[in-house]
C-alpha cells in the first residue's frame, strides 16, 4: 500500500460515510471524525469482505467490481452503512440499560 491509494482509500471513506449516514441516517458519534474513522473502517470491511467472498465463493457481479484506483465502491457503502448501524445500535442499547 502506498500513500495515494491511502489517500485515495480516505477520499473514498468520506463520501461512503456521508452515503451511508444518507441510508441510515443515525446521530455518528464525534461528528466529522466519527463519520471519517466510520468511513475507514467501513472501507476496510467492505474491501476485505469483498475480498473474501469473491476469492472463497467466486462472486462475481459487474456491479460490485466499480472501483476507484483499487477501492470498490458498493461494498465500502454497504461496510460503512453496517459500521453505523452497529456503532449507533450499540450506543443506543447501552444508554438504555443505564
Amino acid at each position: 500500500m502506498d500513500i495515494s491509494h491511502l489517500a485515495v482509500q480516505l477520499l473514498v471513506a468520506i463520501a461512503c460515510a456521508v452515503v451511508a449516514n444518507i441510508l441510515i441516517p443515525r446521530q455518528i458519534p464525534g461528528r466529522v471524525f466519527g463519520l471519517v474513522a466510520t468511513g475507514l473502517v467501513g472501507v476496510w470491511l467492505g474491501e476485505v469482505g469483498y475480498h473474501f467472498l469473491r476469492s472463497r465463493y467466486g462472486l462475481a457481479f459487474p456491479l460490485l467490481d466499480w472501483n476507484i484506483q483499487g477501492v470498490p465502491l458498493l461494498p465500502s457503502i454497504l461496510g460503512s452503512a453496517g459500521v453505523i448501524y452497529v456503532t449507533t445500535t450499540i450506543l443506543r442499547w447501552t444508554r438504555y440499560n443505564r
